[in-house]
């Protein structure tokens, strides 16, 4: 969604969780190794079944709106970019969707700069934000990594009239707080608890990974899925930092499962750490003990969930976060924030659900369950680093 601290909330996107209860799948709901004795029957797999609707009614009215309201206007002035918090394959979708919204809007590829760090590292954030500016943008999208150490360098931008748009994970704090564009990470966390409540049959205890503790994206999909677990015997017994890692995340859960023999539940907050999650509870010979929910559409996220071994993942649309944050970012420059802000319907959320059947095939993840990709978008682009020109981008093992 699209929201402001004061007046308006645009909804554009949100959260649905994917699921399969596999007729082989061998885990209880009591996270106890089914297949501990022979000759015992294994308990049924918990099925989590709902819906795949994103908010897709306010989501095209704001596109709508947004296409009327620039046709016709002079956008040779205006030199956007979308800034993520980590290069990875989450947000190849993120960049192809950016793109194909400055191919739709004409303004040339020049000026439109998709850049994602290649470690994740906020100083190579900063940095990025330095070039911008120093290159004359008029106007950024942006995952910060961490809100509170980008609100001085938010803060400098906003007053040289740049316009800033948090996508994925809002910017509390900042002079960029009024506007945001994605998930409503709290309800997707809570999607998420909800979904582990359900696999540990409301006991348990669970571990949570992150790849940020500061990050707003992080810390509200966590309060999320601790809420969901009010009036049940789960609790969380640790909260880690995998710095944006697939490789730290795997080695992190190994030691809690190693530390922590009563652990049943592991939660991934990121794209990346399904994956390596899925690694270490199969490393650890714990698929048939320890369930795992995940966040996003990794292709290798799809595939661990269609062998039971991830029991969900609560999916976004980082497509639709590229592409309407191109508009949103063109509106700023061209009719000004206000006029910018009034084109879209007000609080709307239109949560998503979650699905009983199998996901869609890995290829392409994001176009058939969470992005709504056009036939006519371009591939997802390989490469590394920033590109002035809307060029590749860098897919490492890390996400958002």
């Amino acid at each position: 969604m699209l929201r402001t601290r004061r007046s308006r909330t645009l909804a554009t996107a949100t959260a649905v969780l994917l699921s399969l209860a596999a007729a082989g799948c061998s885990k209880s709901a009591g996270g106890s190794d089914a297949s501990s004795s022979a000759g015992t029957k294994a308990a049924a797999p918990v099925a989590l079944a709902g819906s795949v609707t994103y908010n897709q009614t306010n989501l095209a009215k704001l596109d709508a709106a947004l296409k009327s309201a620039l046709a016709g206007k002079d956008l040779s002035k205006v030199d956007i970019a979308m800034v993520v918090n980590v290069a990875a394959d989450y947000w190849k979708a993120g960049q192809v969707g950016f793109l194909k919204g400055c191919s739709d809007l004409g303004i040339a590829k020049s000026k439109c700069t998709y850049f994602a760090p290649p470690g994740g590292k906020l100083t190579e954030q900063n940095s990025e934000l330095e070039t911008l500016r120093s290159q004359g943008v008029t106007g950024y999208s942006i995952s910060a990594i961490d809100p509170t150490s980008a609100a001085g360098t938010i803060h400098t931008d906003v007053q040289k009239g740049i316009g800033v748009l948090a996508i994925d994970s809002p910017l509390p704090g900042t002079d960029a707080a009024s506007l945001y564009l994605g998930t409503p990470n709290q309800t997707a966390g809570f999607q998420a608890g909800t979904a582990m409540k359900q696999v540990l049959g409301g006991k348990g205890k669970v571990a949570i990974l992150v790849g940020s503790l500061t990050a707003s994206n992080a810390t509200q999909r966590i309060a999320g899925f601790e809420a969901a677990f009010k009036g049940t015997k789960i609790t969380v017994a640790q909260k880690v930092n995998d710095n944006l890692q697939a490789g730290t995340a795997t080695s992190d859960a190994e030691t809690i499962l190693a530390n922590n023999p009563d652990v049943n539940g592991l939660y991934g907050a990121h794209s990346y750490d399904g994956p390596a999650l899925a690694q270490a509870v199969t490393s650890a010979g714990k698929t048939s003990s320890v369930h795992i929910v995940s966040d996003d559409s990794d292709a290798q996220t799809l595939k661990f969930i269609k062998s039971g071994v991830i029991s969900g993942t609560v999916v976004q649309m980082p497509y639709q976060q590229g592409y309407t944050g191109a508009y949103i970012l063109a509106a700023e420059k061209v009719l000004g924030k206000d006029k910018t802000m009034a084109l879209g319907p007000t609080h709307h959320e239109g949560l998503g659900g979650r699905r009983d059947t199998a996901p869609p095939p890995p290829t392409p993840a994001p176009a058939s369950a969470s992005t709504p990709t056009p036939s006519n978008a371009r591939p997802a682009p390989t490469g590394s680093g920033s590109s002035r020109d809307g060029g590749p981008s860098s897919a490492a093992s890390a996400g958002s």
